[in-house]
């Protein structure tokens, strides 16, 4: 059986918001199209915490529950969770072979989450992952230097929409969200 994989997963912090989105293809190999509805961003804690994931989907889905148990374990602290979750994905024997990569969002915060025990704060405001995360964060960090006036949620379409017309691996049916204060 092939592996079902990639994608892109967009977020950007701007004037004081943060949204985060996902295309919604999903591939087998490298030329079956296998759904292209695939939800790639999920709401966590009663939607203050906005993750959206990357990778094999299975992986992906197992360690967003793993995710959400460390939020409800750390009342919500998205940086303790994603550091204690990043502990385990690298030294736990099963969890470690999970291929996947998380995006998780705050009202206030972006991380980026990965099996190799990285939790990583950009300096850009811009976090991106998947087979079409270049050419979305690069439009996105364009977009925030030459059109500042665009809304958070608009830089993330746009950026996806860029993605999409350039990757193979990634669809025009986006999920864009915002958390909750």
């Amino acid at each position: 059986m092939l592996e079902i994989k990639a994608t892109t997963v967009l977020a950007v912090s701007h004037n004081g918001q943060i949204f985060i989105g996902a295309d919604g293809q999903a591939t087998m190999g490298q030329s079956v199209v296998a759904k292209g509805n695939v939800k790639k961003i999920r709401k966590l804690a009663n939607g203050k915490i906005v993750a959206g994931f990357a990778g094999s989907t299975a992986d992906a889905f197992t360690l967003v529950e793993k995710f959400e148990e460390k939020l409800s374990t750390y009342n919500n602290n998205l940086k303790r969770a994603a550091i204690e979750l990043a502990k385990d994905w690298r030294t736990d024997r099963y969890l470690r072979r999970l291929e996947a990569m998380i995006i998780a969002v705050s009202a206030t915060e972006m991380l980026l989450i990965s099996g190799t025990g990285d939790v990583i704060e950009p300096d850009t405001d811009v976090l991106a992952i998947g087979s079409g995360s270049l050419y979305a964060q690069s439009a996105a960090l364009a977009l925030k230097k030459h059109a500042p006036h665009l809304s958070a949620a608009e830089m993330v379409r746009e950026g996806l929409t860029i993605a999409a017309d350039l990757c193979i691996y990634t669809n025009h049916n986006f999920v864009i969200e915002s958390p909750q204060p």
